[in-house]
This record gives C-alpha cells, structure tokens and sequence, in this order.
C-alpha cells in the first residue's frame, strides 16, 4: 500500500490515512552522542474482540413516526446520531434502547451505528421491523479488529543505563476504511515513548488503508502494539548494558514532577515505581531471575517485566465528547434512581455508580437504583470507551446528588434542631456529632418532600483542559495517567516451541479501588484477554479474507489455558477524581505481551519481536540464535 506503483486512494496523501508526529529535543544529536544505540523493528498481528453476542440491532418503526432501535452497543448516543444520518430523521425521533451487553472491548463502539443503520433505513421505508444479526463467522469476517502493527525502534542510552534519546517510527494497518484510526493512531503515538524519561523524541506514526478488514477500537486503543515494541526494546538494552530488566526501568521511569513525552510534567497520582516494587517483588524477582546462559533442559523457565502508562479519557483529541452527564432522583421512600448514558457490559460500572451515590447521599447501595439505558429518558454520558467511566461519569453523580445533598442536610437539621456541621448521613442513618440518631435516611427525604425541597438533580462533568500543538506533537495530551507493572513466569518446551505461562502478576495504579473485588476481577479478565494476544490469537488471511472465522480455529484462552494470575493494587490518589478514582478498564490487557515475550528469552534466549509468539514461531527463532 506505500508503493508509489500501488493503486492511491488520495492525490495529497496516497494512501496514508493520517500521520501524526512528536518532536521533542534533538533525536539525532542524543542519539549520535548516546554511549548504547539499538535499532530494532516489531510486527503485531490483528486481534478479534471475541464478545459473546455477535453485531445485531433491531429497528422498530413507531406510530408517532420516529424509530425505535434495540441492541447491543457501547455508545447508544453515536448509534442515535448514525441511525438519524440514514434515515433523515430529528435525533428526537430516534430512540435507543441498549440491550444487555456481554462486553464488547472497543468492538462496539463505532460499528453499531452501522448496523443500526442496516437495520433502521429498511425499517422505516417498509414500516416494518426489521432485525439484523450476524452469525459469527460473518462477524469475524467483516467487523473491526485489532490493527496490525510495524514498528521501528531506535533508542540510544549514556553508560549508566539512562535513555537518552528515542526514536520510533510506526504503522499501523487501518483496512479499507478509516473508521477511528485516526484517533487510535493518536494514542499508539502518544504512548509509543512508554512511560520513560527522554530529553530527545522523535515520533512518527502513519495509519495506512489497505484491501483488508477495517480496523478500529479495542482495548487499549492503539497502545499495545507499540508498549509489546518498546517493552521489548527496554530488555535489549538492559542486556547490552549489563543491567537486569528490572534495573533498566528503575532506572527510566516516570516519577512525580518527570515530564512525558509530549512534554506534560505529572504532579500528582503517579504511582509507577510503587507498581514496579509490587509486581517484582510479587513474581520473585530476586529469587527467580536467571541469565537465559544459565537454563537447560527441554522445559525451561523465566521471567519478564513489562511497564506502561495510560492517559485516562479520550484526552486532547476528544473534542466535545469530553463530558458526562448523570440525573438522580430521589423518591418520597428513600429510594433513589440514577440515569446515566454509561452502558453496562461486564465491566461493572453500574455497581461502582451504585456504591458512589449512596455514599454521596448517605443511603444504602440497595435503595439505588441505575436505570437501564433509553437515549429518550438518559443524558448523554459521552461514549463508555477510554477507561473514562469511573471518573467522568462518577464526577456527574457527584455534583447531581451534591445539590440534592444540601437539601437533605438541611431537612435533617430541621429535624433535629441543630446546625447541619454537627450531622452527618451515612448508611442510611443520621448522625449528630458522631453519634446514631433515631433519624434514618427515609425519615430525612419524608420531612424535605413535606417542606416540598427539590431531590432531583442533573450534574455535568467536563474534562479538566488539555492541550495539543499539532505541528511539535508536544503538550497535556491528557489529564491524568494510570500506570501498571507486569511480571509473568512461563515455561517452555524447547522441543516443540509450546508457551505454557505460569504466572501473571499485574500491578496497577489505577487511583483508589472504588470496589476492590470487582477491580481484581476487572484486572483478571484484562491480563487473561492480553495472554490471548501474546502467544495464542491470530488470523489467517489470504487476499485480504480471514480463512479462520471461528473459535474452532481462531483460538482465544479458555478456562483450562488461565494460569495464577495475582492483581495487585498501588492506588495513589487523584485529587480530580471521586473518592480518588482514575480508570483502570484498558490497563491490565496492554502490557501482558511484552511481560510473556521477555519471559520467553529469559527462559530460552530465543528473542521474540513479533506476536503472537506461536510455537512455530518460537522453533522458527529458535533456529536463528
């Protein structure tokens, strides 16, 4: 598709899609006068997002003339506004209704607008319902993956193991269409330094549209094809220095007051080397780590460590989708009902919602309630994608129920006759300078229906400001980061090239767990879906067609593939965030693969640059060193 001779689907740009680029220092000075340089080239392969139910909509036309559209989606507002496009109708006589959701990881996010659209414009031009589902073979076959990578890393350090300068130079296979590489493009860019110091950058990262099946979102979103390459290149080094794994990145990474590569200086909720001291210590680092010079035997063990850092949001690039809305009503019972544009798809983000309004108003979590998702009847929460949720959508909950709160306190003050600094509600209970009352949460809403106080509120959260120079690539691309170490231990059988990982150990700062359970479940799921794309996922294509649409022969990890897998949580507060939340969705799939690769050569010595590290692949190595 670069071929100057290959058929150019533009005149000014050929058949690039987008190209961004960051310029920070002097590459070529820092590289030239570095004392260790590397230069090394990655490959990544597609990923299918494998969620339980395939695309489906169901598009109902209505008496009054507008369109009702049912389905499983992560955005129902972007599906409202698809579906309004293709049939001509006003956004207000198009209604969404969101559909139980078995994940969906970026899958769902923009292709549901499609086949809403499938299914509404038939719909409304016979006046009959009409219902669109793809079997599965058509759903792997046609829909988004995960893009393709190449990816170019040359990195120079001085004699003590500090990174000097860096520079990388990627593309990204978009498909057939541009669908959102461009701003999955924008993070693998932003990310492609790792979460390293670096005086001299120089990045450039092209999407490029082929005959193929269009790529678009999925988890981690454009940044675990380029931390498989940096990780991997970070191991290199260490060995060409002299250095353990594990040194290299003490070493580099960001600490509190450091500055990204676009030139953000982090001050706050930085919590990577607290990560990196969990996740050795919990692998056994010390104990365990052996030069791969050392190993023999035809099964033979290692280590490997892995760091990155995640903007949480959609960041610099998100426009007027950095917002979230939440309305709450409190009921003449004490109960509570929350509407949120956030879907619920596994993640349990309705939980987390449940748990933060009633401590935000000091009732139980079972008076609440979170409505299921109907564009007629939520506001718009802005699309559940980019580890956003918890802090813009929980910000919303916070200032609508913030309002309500000062009417309760009020009536509770006229309750008790006493000033509303000496109260406190929680757990369903008043208390009057620390002390139980006979007063409980209901009695408190009964007595403010009866003076006739105002209990339903709407909040709207916007992003705190970001910033982005589009020539230098350089500035706030976002507004807080998460950061996570990985450790895994395998085992490999030199003879047939099989990978059995033993151990994964995820170390994650995420902010402050709002449910630590459901956060080590969330970091279970994540890792396992990462394993996947280390070692065992991959599609075969020829011409541009996938000749393995199906879990027979596309292989994702099952139960009998998951190892001990350890979460770890290193939380450190963010001052913006409620209760001290940032995200944590995305993370704990994205740096698995270079941890499992770089466990690979500390057992082998068989470096691996591209995945998925299949066995042919390993004895393929193998041969080579």
């Amino acid at each position: 598709a670069l071929s100057p001779s290959s058929p150019q689907i533009t005149k000014k740009s050929g058949n690039i899609f987008v190209h961004y680029n960051i310029r920070k220092g002097d590459f070529e000075k820092g590289f030239k006068d570095s004392y260790f340089k590397l230069e090394e080239t990655y490959t990544t392969g597609y990923q299918e997002h494998a969620y339980l139910e395939t695309q489906g909509m169901i598009a109902v036309p209505e008496e009054d003339g507008s369109v009702t559209v049912y389905g499983s989606m992560q955005c129902p507002f972007y599906v409202q506004e698809g579906v309004a496009e293709i049939t001509g109708y006003p956004l207000s006589k198009v209604r969404v209704i969101h559909t139980t959701t078995g994940g969906a990881f970026g899958g769902k996010e923009d292709v549901p607008s499609i086949i809403a659209g499938f299914a509404s414009l038939p719909a409304v031009i016979l006046n009959k319902p009409v219902k669109m589902i793809l079997n599965r073979a058509e759903d792997i076959s046609t829909m988004s993956k995960r893009h393709p990578s190449l990816i170019k890393y040359f990195t120079g350090f001085d004699r003590e193991g500090n990174l000097t300068s860096l520079k990388v130079e990627f593309y990204f296979n978009g498909g057939a269409y541009s669908t959102l590489s461009p701003i999955v493009l924008w993070r693998g860019a932003v990310h492609a330094m790792g979460p390293y110091r670096c005086d001299n950058i120089s990045i450039d990262a092209y999407a490029i549209a082929t005959n193929t099946v269009p790529c678009g979102a999925f988890r981690g979103f454009g940044t675990p094809q380029v931390i498989f390459a940096g990780e991997t290149q970070m191991d290199i080094a260490a060995e060409g220095l002299g250095l353990s794994p594990a040194e290299i990145r003490e070493k580099n990474i960001l600490r509190k007051g450091d500055f990204t590569g676009t030139n953000h200086k982090i001050t706050e909720s930085v919590g990577l080397h607290k990560t990196l001291k969990s996740a050795v210590k919990k692998i056994g680092w010390k104990r365990k780590f052996r030069k791969p010079s050392e190993k023999e035997g035809g099964r033979r063990r290692g280590i490997g460590v892995s760091c990155l850092f995640y903007g949480v949001g959609l960041g610099a690039k998100g426009g007027m989708l950095r917002r979230a809305g939440a309305f709450v009503q409190v009921y003449r019972d004490g109960t509570v009902n929350v509407a949120v544009g956030t879907t619920e798809m596994g993640q349990g983000s309705n939980t987390v919602f449940t748990q933060m309004t009633a401590e935000f108003l000091g009732c139980l979590p079972e008076s609440v309630k979170v409505l299921p998702i109907d564009t007629s009847r939520v506001p718009d929460s802005g699309p559940t994608v980019a580890s956003r949720s918890t802090v813009m959508t929980g910000n919303a909950i916070r200032e609508a129920t913030g309002k309500i709160k000062k009417n309760l306190m009020r009536s509770a003050s006229e309750l008790l006759k006493c000033n509303v600094k000496d109260l406190t509600i929680k757990n369903g209970m008043v208390f009057l300078s620390g002390r139980e009352t006979e007063f409980t949460f209901k009695d408190v809403v009964s007595n403010s229906f009866m003076h006739r106080d105002h209990l339903t509120s709407q909040g709207w959260f916007i992003a705190p400001e970001t910033d982005w120079d589009e020539k230098t690539g350089l500035g706030n691309a976002y507004f807080i980061y998460s950061f996570v170490t990985n450790c895994a231990e395998v085992e490999v059988d030199m003879e047939t090239g099989e990978v059995d990982v033993l151990n994964l150990v995820s170390a994650e700062d995420f902010g402050r767990p709002i449910n630590p359970k459901m956060s080590e479940g969330q970091i279970e799921g994540g890792v396992i879906q990462g394993m996947g794309y280390a070692i065992m996922e991959n599609l075969y294509s020829e011409k541009g067609r996938f000749l393995n649409p199906g879990f027979s022969t596309y292989l994702i990890p099952t139960s009998k593939d998951v190892p001990l897998v350890e979460p770890v949580l290193c939380g450190e507060k963010y001052s913006k965030g409620p209760f001290g939340a940032k995200g944590l969705g995305e993370c704990p799939l994205m740096g698995v693969a270079p941890a499992i690769t770089n466990a690979i050569y500390n057992a082998t010595g068989i470096r691996v640059k591209e995945i998925p590290a299949l066995p042919e692949l390993i004895l393929k190595n193998k041969k080579r060193s």
